[in-house]
């Protein structure tokens, strides 16, 4: 169970084992589905309609987009920034679940509301989402950076990276985005974590016998579809995220087409509407649902995994 419930079996486990938890679905998830994140990425600061009738539109289709970079820059170019998408993941997650753990317990304690709620899960998760944003905001920009460039490479090195941007863009480069960044993750993480917990009900009310049996399964299921809700929901915002995350960055995304420099949010949104229409709004969705599917649904089954792993090593240890 995600969350606090005071119905729960008896599952003890340490905030830190909380947290450990946390990391490690965050780390194991990050491997699996970076390709799709650099993908994303990609559509997501192409100015071009993603379409195979636009001639000067370097990707138009997850596919193609897979083939081109895989030919133009080799099979590592789907883990760029992986580095700082790794700190990014073990430190959001640790952050966020341990949030959530404490937050859902207060409540409970405060007796004003049911834990379990649909509106507290949604609450309590789009508050600890923004307590992990806060905490690891400045390696998400390092990872956006870093999966943004082409060849020849603008940063060499992590620690190149941080040294160039902090000496031409100040400190405040790490804190680009935060704004759109904390817009629209309270919102994206609320309903991860309140649609998960209700699909959980819903597939144990579709089929009881399977639902308390097949455990797993169910866990990834439910948390692909609380990603895909979640993320069709909330997409605009993460698109305007990463187009003010590479402000100042404009020079070294010449090759793959237009480049455009915006002033803030709104300023963001009234350019992508008026060159791009409505549709730029959601460029990029099709690789976001696929990863929003596999790693919503990765990371709510490698915590929970990880939890019920913690819980059982610790009553084996106490085992008579």
């Amino acid at each position: 169970m995600v969350g606090y419930d005071p119905k729960a079996d008896g599952r003890n486990i340490s905030n830190f084992e909380v947290a450990v938890a946390g990391s490690l679905s965050g780390l194991v998830t990050r491997a699996l589905i970076s390709p799709l994140d650099v993908i994303k990425i990609r559509f997501q600061l192409q100015i071009e309609r993603l379409s195979h009738s636009e001639p000067s539109a370097k990707y138009h289709g997850i596919l193609q987009a897979g083939r081109q970079i895989l030919q133009e820059e080799g099979p590592t170019a789907f883990w760029k920034g992986h580095i700082p998408a790794q700190l990014l993941s073990i430190g959001y997650g640790a952050v966020q679940f341990l949030s959530f753990e404490m937050l859902t317990e207060l409540v409970h304690r405060a007796g004003v509301h049911d834990a379990r709620d649909f509106s507290v899960h949604f609450v309590c998760g789009g508050l600890s989402a923004c307590a992990a944003t806060l905490a690891v905001h400045p390696v998400d920009v390092l990872r956006t950076r870093f999966a943004a460039q082409g060849e020849p490479k603008v940063y060499k090195t992590l620690r190149d990276a941080v040294i160039t941007m902090y000496r031409t863009e100040g400190s405040l480069v790490f804190y680009k985005g935060l704004t759109p960044t904390l817009i629209a993750i309270f919102p994206y993480a609320g309903f991860q974590f309140s649609f998960y917990n209700s699909l959980k009900h819903m597939y144990e009310w579709v089929m009881p016998a399977e639902g308390k049996t097949n455990g797993n399964f169910k866990n990834l299921l439910c948390g692909s579809g609380a990603g895909v809700i979640s993320k069709t929901l909330t997409y605009p915002l993460d698109l305007f995220k990463k187009r003010l995350q590479v402000r100042g960055f404009e020079q070294a995304r010449i090759t793959f087409g237009q480049v455009r420099s915006y002033e803030g949010l709104l300023d963001c949104a009234r350019q992508v509407l008026r060159e791009e229409g409505t549709q730029g709004f959601f460029k990029g969705l099709s690789p976001s649902l696929l990863k929003a599917a596999l790693s919503t649904g990765f990371v709510f089954f490698w915590y929970e995994l990880f939890c019920n792993l913690f819980h059982h090593m610790k009553k084996a240890d106490s085992w008579p």
